[in-house]
């Protein structure tokens, strides 16, 4: 009996990668490259303002020299804390429990920075879809489609596990169920029918078939 996929968000659901990255001054080089600012900064959560506004741009910016300098000035910045980034609690043992589940991780962070802080905590996972001019980033739900497609899995009895109200837009727009982790249920008020886990061993009973 085949299971079915499990899609998880890398930052602050995985590892933290955020708390060590200086969005504050990623946003002033980006508007050094950019020239403007942005007015739409995509849906509430819990994130610094210049992280949503980094990763908000990221997703309205077309596909082309702009987008690739901006992503590469953000980029910059996170690849300069993988090497403090730490795991959350439990994230071994909670990919060790899910072996035998085709699982991915869709992520805002750029792919190579995504393997990198993989590679550096030791945690495995079948595919990653990191960020892409041609692939709509969350809130859209491209991403977690295209995981799917890498996994050779269907939508049919999926879940995302993941930190932000971003997370939980790109679910459901996906198709896909959704669990919160890592945040208060204040974040994910606009998805009452996704269940809140207060970590991630807790998060386990909602993605084990019945």
């Amino acid at each position: 009996m085949s299971h079915p996929a499990v899609l998880l968000d890398l930052d602050r659901t995985l590892v933290d990668v955020q708390s060590f990255t200086d969005y504050d001054t990623a946003w002033r080089d980006v508007l050094a490259v950019l020239g403007q600012a942005v007015e739409e900064h995509g849906p509430e959560t819990g994130w610094t303002a210049a992280t949503r506004a980094c990763m908000a741009l990221l997703g309205q910016l077309p596909a082309g020299d702009q987008w690739y300098a901006v992503s590469e000035t953000i980029a910059g910045h996170e690849r300069a804390a993988v090497g403090l980034s730490r795991p959350m609690p439990g994230v071994a043992a909670f990919l060790e429990a899910l072996s035998g589940v085709p699982v991915a991780v869709v992520t805002l962070l750029p792919q190579d920075v995504a393997r990198q802080v993989l590679e550096r905590h030791g945690l495995g996972v079948d595919a990653v879809v990191g960020r892409d001019p041609l692939v709509r980033p969350k809130p859209a739900g491209d991403g977690l489609r295209r995981a799917l497609e890498l996994l050779g899995a269907s939508s049919d009895g999926c879940h995302m596990v993941g930190d932000s109200a971003w997370d939980a837009a790109a679910a459901r727009e996906a198709g896909v169920g959704f669990i919160g982790v890592h945040s208060p249920c204040s974040e994910f008020s606009a998805f009452p029918e996704a269940p809140v886990a207060a970590s991630l061993a807790a998060a386990l009973p909602h993605l084990r078939p019945s």
